[in-house]
């Protein structure tokens, strides 16, 4: 059974920072690309970034590049979601989803069909 569980979230002020991580199970993690997505209440889900197995290539919506950084460590099958220089409105669910095989680019992250979604885990800046 694939399983995708998020954690690191909580309440931080506005110009801190936060690490997400997201743990994969139930595949093998040779290829793949996880995106991190993020809802906040009464918006569209929005795409965050992605990276990819292959190349460690990365990608970032335009609203946290600079602020965001999104690793991996496959020999514990781990994603990261660095967040630094918060916002409140970065208040939201984030999610992560992984695509379990090789793409030639995750460069359209927020479209891609994803296998497999975690249950989220919530981000809240204050001012």
């Amino acid at each position: 059974e694939v399983q995708l569980v998020e954690s690191g979230g909580g309440l931080v002020q506005a110009g801190g920072s936060l690490r997400l991580s997201c743990a994969a199970s139930g595949f093998t993690f040779d290829d793949y690309a996880i995106g991190w997505f993020r809802q906040a209440p009464g918006k569209e889900r929005e795409g965050v970034s992605c990276i990819m197995s292959s190349d460690g290539s990365t990608y970032y919506a335009d609203s946290v590049k600079g602020r965001f950084t999104t690793s991996s460590d496959n020999a514990k099958k781990l994603v990261y979601l660095q967040m630094n220089s918060l916002k409140p409105e970065d208040t939201a669910v984030y999610y992560c989803a992984a695509i379990p095989r090789r793409l030639r680019s995750c460069r359209r992250f927020a479209s891609l069909p994803y296998d497999y979604w975690g249950q989220g885990t919530q981000v809240t800046v204050s001012s």
